[in-house]
């Protein structure tokens, strides 16, 4: 009977460890996580795009510097819009708390690790520079551009926590 009474409080030491190690926050806070994480990316992916095309400005610089920034427009439009929202209501259903790494799912880190080798794999091949800033400028101006859902979808929380 002494066995018996030692697991519940194992239980609850056990759970406190869990509790202790989890980053809970609450899940307004992945909202503004997910939105700096998109934006980053996006900052950097364009710095190289930019920094690709000063190197040689020409004409050809310009013209490719307007094919990215419309790339980006319609990609955001088509894709990266939809995913933020689709990970917008992925946070909402959350807890009210939850794990600070969870603003991604699980899938998501996948792609980016994909996305990264990929970036590193172009970066290092034969493709000129200004003709692979078009990539660099889509990818990141699309991001750029849908980082602004997740911002908009914090704000309203803040808003309504304050009244």
């Amino acid at each position: 009977m002494n066995e018996n009474m030692q697991k519940p409080e194992q239980t609850v030491r056990v759970k406190t460890l869990i509790d202790l190690f989890n980053p809970a926050v609450p899940k307004r806070w992945l909202l503004l996580l997910a939105g700096l994480m998109w934006t980053g990316v996006g900052v950097l992916l364009l710095s190289f795009a930019v920094t690709w095309w000063a190197k040689d400005f020409t004409i050809l610089s310009i013209i490719l510097g307007l094919l990215g920034i419309s790339v980006s427009i319609l990609a955001n439009r088509i894709q990266f819009s939809h995913l933020a929202v689709k990970n917008i209501h992925r946070i909402n259903n959350l807890n009210a708390r939850a794990c600070v790494f969870s603003f991604q799912a699980w899938t998501g880190y996948l792609i980016i690790a994909v996305m990264m080798s990929g970036g590193i794999f172009l970066r290092n091949s034969a493709v000129p520079k200004p003709y692979l800033a078009v990539i660099y400028a889509a990818i990141g101006g699309a991001l750029l551009q849908a980082s602004f859902n997740y911002y908009r979808h914090f704000f309203r929380i803040v808003k309504s926590i304050n009244r």
